[in-house]
């Protein structure tokens, strides 16, 4: 049986309430197996029958939004993709200072190439972005809350939807999950 780890986007801030061992319950309910949950920024970890990764990605968004009262966005990994991306995004060379604070940002679907050129050439002394497979590294000297390169602006640029986390919550979760 599979085992899928999700990310989900904009929980737990302002009125955006989900709590961890009430998502573990519906999860389990809806039919999901070894369900487990990591702080309570949204990541969980899932065993499903289903082989298809995007099938668990809309199946988990439709039931975590119905349950919640508002749309939570899901983005789903393999245990090994999670595992490959933690690898690359530590591997990278910063485009921008060496001691740049290093995000990833998980997103859903396939990015505009217009989108990608452009995260590529993001030219701000203090923030820069490299495309791994589907998913963004983002690496910012100023931190999340004063960056020009938000998740709104990413999401515009490549038309998928992400959810950041810090490298050191995807190191954390790479070893946790990763196989």
């Amino acid at each position: 049986m599979p085992t899928y780890i999700g990310f989900l986007r904009a929980v737990n801030v302002g009125k955006r309430q989900v709590k961890m061992a009430a998502l573990r319950a519906l999860l389990e309910a809806e039919g999901y197996e070894d369900v487990e949950t990591h702080i309570q920024s949204g990541n969980l970890k899932v065993r499903s029958a289903t082989r298809s990764a995007a099938t668990v990605e809309a199946d988990l968004r439709r039931a975590i939004s119905a349950e919640f009262g508002f749309d939570v966005p899901v983005v789903v990994r393999t245990p090994a993709q999670l595992r490959r991306l933690a690898d690359e995004a530590e591997a990278l060379e910063s485009p921008i200072a060496d001691d740049a604070k290093r995000y990833v940002t998980f997103m859903t679907g396939d990015l505009a190439a217009d989108g990608v050129k452009a995260l590529h050439e993001w030219d701000v002394a203090t923030e820069g972005a490299r495309v791994v497979g589907s998913d963004i590294v983002l690496f910012l000297c100023d931190g999340v809350q004063g960056a020009k390169l938000t998740n709104a602006r990413i999401e515009k640029l490549t038309g998928a939807v992400g959810t950041a986390r810090n490298i050191t919550v995807v190191r954390a979760l790479a070893d946790k999950w990763g196989g």
